[in-house]
């Protein structure tokens, strides 16, 4: 794991970029916000973070079109991503499409969770691989 990660958390909810922004700072990363896919994209053009988290249902443009768009621009296409998603589709059918959409655009897939030390984990071992 890098030093000090560089994370950009894209999510519409407010309460969440603070709180998890705050968890992510005080696991030691820094942390930079956007509202959506299209600011994410914004702030992607003038930042390098080691790891975008991405929600997936946002307005004006959702997480999987701006993961899209990321894929096809040349100095972003490397970027790693994480989906973070808290949809919990009760349907299998349903997980598994948002699973194999993460994988085949070569990003990695979590749910929200309220204990955000397990959110934490899962990151630094992204981090780290």
């Amino acid at each position: 794991m890098a030093e000090q990660p560089f994370i950009l958390i894209v999510d519409d909810e407010p309460d969440f970029r603070e709180i998890f922004g705050a968890k992510l700072t005080a696991m030691g990363c820094r942390v930079e916000t956007a509202e959506n896919g299209a600011a994410a994209l914004e702030k992607l053009a003038s930042m390098t973070p080691d790891l975008v988290l991405m929600d997936v249902k946002m307005p004006v443009m959702d997480g999987a079109t701006a993961v899209l768009k990321m894929k096809a621009d040349p100095r972003l296409k490397d970027l790693r991503v994480a989906f973070l998603t808290s949809l919990g589709d009760p349907r299998f059918e349903m997980q598994e499409i948002n699973r194999k959409f993460a994988a085949e655009v070569g990003a990695h897939y979590l749910q929200k969770t309220e204990d955000l030390d397990i959110l934490g984990e899962q990151i630094k071992r992204i981090l780290s691989s």
